[in-house]
C-alpha cells in the first residue's frame, strides 16, 4: 500500500534534523578576555607517521587573549564578528570567527557536551 502526501502549502519543508539540532551558543567578548578554541572532532585517522605528526601539531588545545573585535560583511552583506586573538604559543595574533571560540572558563563544560562517535 502506497501513501502519497499532497501539500497545499507553498513553504518548503524543513528536514527534521534541522529543527532538532542544537545551535552553538554565542558568547559575548570584550578586549582582554581569556579564550580557547572550541572542542574539535577527534576522528582523523592516518597510517603514515609523518602524516600523524603533521596532523598532531594542529590538534592541541589553544588558549589566548582577545586583542581586538572586528566586523566584516559576509557574502550576504551582513556583519559578522571576528576576534583578533594573541595565542599563547604564537608570536603574532590571528583572526577567528566567534563561532570557533569560547571563553576559557567554559571549555570544560563544552568538552562534556561533545558527542563522541560510538558512545
Amino acid at each position: 500500500m502506497h501513501v502519497h502526501l499532497i501539500f497545499l502549502n507553498t513553504t518548503p519543508l524543513i528536514h527534521s534534523t534541522a529543527i532538532t539540532m542544537p545551535t552553538k551558543r554565542q558568547f559575548s567578548y570584550t578586549i582582554g578576555d581569556r579564550v580557547a578554541e572550541r572542542p574539535k572532532a577527534h576522528g582523523i585517522f592516518a597510517i603514515r607517521n609523518e602524516v600523524k605528526e603533521r596532523i598532531q601539531q594542529y590538534r592541541s588545545q589553544r588558549y589566548g587573549n582577545v586583542l581586538d573585535i572586528v566586523e566584516k560583511p559576509n557574502k550576504l552583506g551582513r556583519k559578522q564578528k571576528f576576534l583578533v586573538i594573541q595565542w599563547d604559543h604564537l608570536a603574532s595574533p590571528t583572526e577567528h570567527a566567534t563561532m570557533r571560540i569560547c571563553p576559557a572558563s567554559e571549555l570544560q563544560r563544552l568538552m562534556k557536551e561533545v558527542i563522541v562517535p560510538g558512545e
